[in-house]
């Protein structure tokens, strides 16, 4: 392997020499050109400030104050009272003069029925009462007409249903069959319940004292 030998000393001498530096100056700087500057406008804000004068202020609708209006001691104040609505009784009463078709509702048994003048109803049977018996249902829950209704609560005052137990009965039978596996048990049980029909034979006002 062949070596080689390079010789430096054949190169510039001025590559490998340092020269020297410059001698450092003190620089100064004058700033009495700057101070003499004067601003003949303010710097523009970058902030809203609101203005001084009392015309150009916001004012919420709120806070403002209205005149109050004062009536004179000797204007009279008028005042509508409103009108009251008739009673069930009035009602009823102007319906069967005129001829109108007047239904309630009642409560017999604790069961409710639409009722009006000539309608038959088959009720539970009730207690008391035999056949061409007058009865007064006096637990009418409702009664209305064409043109006007009332609601009770519970009940409407002062009115009552006139009927007549026209026939008393039983319904068909319901069989109630019992059974049990594996022990020989066979019930067959039959049911008719008790019913009477009733006819409506008119609806009009009673006083409390009769009911």
């Amino acid at each position: 392997m062949a070596m080689m030998m390079m010789n430096f000393s054949s190169c510039s001498p001025s590559i490998f020499t340092h020269k020297p530096y410059a001698p450092l100056t003190a620089t100064t700087f004058n700033f009495s050109s700057i101070s003499s500057i004067r601003f003949t406008t303010p710097p523009p804000s970058y902030h809203h400030t609101p203005s001084s004068s009392s015309s150009s202020r916001i004012v919420p609708k709120l806070s403002q104050t209205e005149p109050v209006t004062t009536l004179d001691s000797e204007e009279e104040v008028q005042v509508s009272e409103p009108e009251q609505p008739e009673s069930a009784e009035q009602t009823l009463a102007k319906a069967e003069a005129k001829g109108e078709e007047v239904f309630a509702v009642v409560m017999i048994g604790g069961r409710q029925y639409i009722v009006f003048p000539g309608r038959f109803l088959y009720t539970q049977r009730l207690k008391g009462a035999n056949v061409d018996d007058k009865i007064i249902l006096n637990k009418v829950l409702l009664v209305g007409t064409k043109t006007s209704t009332y609601i009770g609560k519970p009940v409407v005052p002062n009115a009552a249903v006139h009927a007549v137990v026209e026939e008393q009965g039983l319904d068909p039978k319901v069989v109630v069959f019992k059974y049990k596996k594996k022990k020989n048990y066979r019930r067959n049980i039959g049911h008719r319940q008790e019913t009477g029909l009733n006819l409506s034979a008119s609806l009009r006002p009673q006083p409390l004292s009769q009911l």
